[in-house]
C-alpha cells in the first residue's frame, strides 16, 4: 500500500489509550501548538469533526470514546505530571475543558512512565498527577515489576472485557474541585423545577434526582432513556438551573454538571444509578461522578436518604450500580471532625496504539491549517 504524501497531512505523535471504560487520544503538550485555539483546531481535525460520526478521524462517535488527554511534566512541587482533559463535543467542533475525567486519569500514570516522563520504580510506581482542569491531585499507583509497566493482571472492572493489572487511584483535595464546596448550595437538598435534588461536587459536579420523581423506575436501559425526549428536556431544564446554583454559570454549552437518577440497588450494591453526560445516558458511570454520588450517601438530608444512608465511618465502601455493572468507591473520613478526607478506587488501562495521527489538510492547500 503506498504511503500517503506527507504534503497531504499534518502528522502528530499520538497514543490511543483505554482508561477505565473510556478511550482517549493521548498527546504530549510539547507536540501540540502552544496557542489554545490552534491546538484545538488540530485536535478537532484529528478526531474527525465536525462530523458527529467522526468517520474521517480517530474519534469514536460516542462521548465515552471522544476524549483527549494532554500530558506534560509538571512544575508543581506536589505533582510529577500535568493532565489536561478535553471532552470533544460531537458535531459542535469544540472541546470542553470544564470537567476532568477519572476514567482517562487511569491511563495517565502508565502513559507517563512508558513515555519516560516519570522514572519507574521496581515493583510499583506512584505517579503524582495534577488534574489541570480542576486543580486537584491524584496519586496513581502503577505496577512496574523490573521497572516496566505491566498491563496484564487479575483486576476486572465492569464494562471492560477480561482482566488487567489494577491501577489504584488515590484522590485528595477534590472536594468542591469545580464548585468550591462539597455542597455548592450549602444544603444537601434543594428544589429545582419542582423536583428535589442534591447538588454535590466531590471531584465532579453532579446533580442527583430520585428516578421516581421524574416518573422513571431507574432501571430503564440507556437506549430507553435516550428515546424519551420529554424526560431529557425536563432533566436539561433542571441542569441549567443547577449550573447557576452550583456556581458554574451558564452551563448550556458545558458537559457539567452531570445528571444522575438514583434508585434502590438491585444487585447487592448501595444504590443504583443512571447518569446523563449531560444529555445522553451513560452506559456506565464516570469515575469521579461515582465518587460524588457515593459521597451524597453520607448526608441524611440528601435525596439518597430514602434509598440508603451511610454512617460516617473512617472507611466506607460504596457500591454504585450502573447499567453495565457496579463501581465501588472507598470514602475516607476524619474521625476527629467528621469530614471527608479522600477517596480511592481501582481502574485498569492499556494503550491501544502508538504512532502518528494524520490530520487531513484542506483539499486546496498543502500548508498546515495552523
Amino acid at each position: 500500500m503506498p504511503t500517503p504524501s506527507p504534503a497531504s497531512f499534518q502528522t502528530v505523535p499520538c497514543t490511543l489509550m483505554r482508561g477505565g471504560t473510556s478511550k482517549a487520544a493521548f498527546f504530549h503538550a510539547r507536540d501540540l501548538p502552544a496557542d489554545a485555539a490552534s491546538r484545538d483546531r488540530l485536535v478537532l481535525a484529528a478526531m474527525g469533526h465536525p462530523d458527529a460520526k467522526q468517520i474521517d478521524g480517530i474519534g469514536g462517535g460516542n462521548p465515552l470514546t471522544t476524549k483527549v488527554a494532554i500530558i506534560s511534566r509538571s512544575n508543581d512541587p506536589h505533582a510529577d505530571i500535568d493532565y489536561l482533559f478535553g471532552q470533544v463535543v460531537a458535531a459542535e467542533s469544540r472541546i470542553d475543558y470544564a470537567p476532568t475525567c477519572g476514567n482517562i486519569l487511569a491511563g495517565v500514570g502508565p502513559f507517563a512512565i512508558d513515555e519516560g516522563l516519570v522514572a519507574a520504580e521496581d515493583g510499583e510506581t506512584v505517579v503524582r498527577i495534577r488534574m489541570v482542569n480542576t486543580e486537584a491531585y491524584c496519586d496513581a499507583v502503577v505496577r512496574t515489576p523490573q521497572r516496566r509497566v505491566i498491563y496484564s493482571g487479575e483486576q476486572m472492572i465492569c464494562g471492560v472485557p477480561g482482566t488487567a493489572a489494577p491501577i489504584v487511584l488515590r484522590f485528595s483535595s477534590i472536594l468542591g474541585s469545580s464548585c468550591g464546596a462539597l455542597l455548592p448550595s450549602g444544603r444537601a437538598a434543594d428544589q429545582l423545577e419542582g423536583v428535589a435534588v442534591t447538588c454535590i461536587d466531590h471531584g465532579m459536579p453532579v446533580v442527583l434526582i430520585r428516578a421516581t420523581d421524574l416518573g422513571c423506575t431507574g432501571y430503564e436501559s440507556p437506549a430507553e432513556l435516550d428515546a424519551n425526549p420529554p424526560l431529557k428536556a425536563r432533566i436539561e431544564a433542571i441542569r441549567l438551573k443547577a449550573g447557576a446554583l452550583m456556581g458554574l454559570g451558564d452551563v448550556t454549552h458545558k458537559v457539567v454538571p452531570k445528571m444522575t437518577l438514583v434508585s434502590p440497588a438491585r444487585e447487592g450494591g448501595t444504590l443504583n444509578t443512571r447518569t446523563f453526560i449531560p444529555q445522553k445516558c451513560h452506559d456506565a458511570i464516570g469515575v469521579l461522578g461515582a465518587v460524588s454520588v457515593a459521597s451524597a450517601c453520607l448526608f441524611p438530608d440528601a435525596v439518597t436518604a430514602s434509598i440508603t444512608t451511610l454512617a460516617r465511618a473512617p472507611v466506607n465502601d460504596v457500591s454504585v450500580e450502573h447499567p453495565t455493572g457496579e463501581f465501588t468507591v472507598r470514602l475516607m473520613t476524619d474521625a476527629t471532625n467528621n469530614t471527608l478526607t479522600g477517596a480511592a478506587l481501582l481502574r485498569t488501562a492499556r494503550p491501544l496504539f502508538r504512532g502518528q495521527v494524520l490530520v487531513s489538510l484542506p483539499s486546496d492547500s498543502t500548508e498546515s491549517p495552523l
